[in-house]
């Protein structure tokens, strides 16, 4: 992913069971933990919090992103 995503923008990624699909919560600048995972974010790699389609959140890199 190249673009920068924005709030409530549709995306889809690799997921364990194959493709997930949710949106976007939040861009992610500063190191935070999620169900008790750290993730190491920063303003030059920021990550973006993901919703699933089931209401979990996730942390992924833009590059895992695809927007729908």
């Amino acid at each position: 992913m190249t673009e920068r995503l924005k709030q409530g923008d549709r995306v889809s990624w690799k997921s364990h069971g194959g493709t997930a699909h949710g949106n976007v919560v939040a861009r992610q600048t500063r190191d935070t933990k999620i169900k008790g995972h750290q993730v190491r974010a920063s303003a030059h790699a920021p990550q973006y919090i993901v919703e699933s389609g089931k209401g979990g959140r996730a942390s992924h890199k833009p590059a895992a992103l695809t927007k729908e």
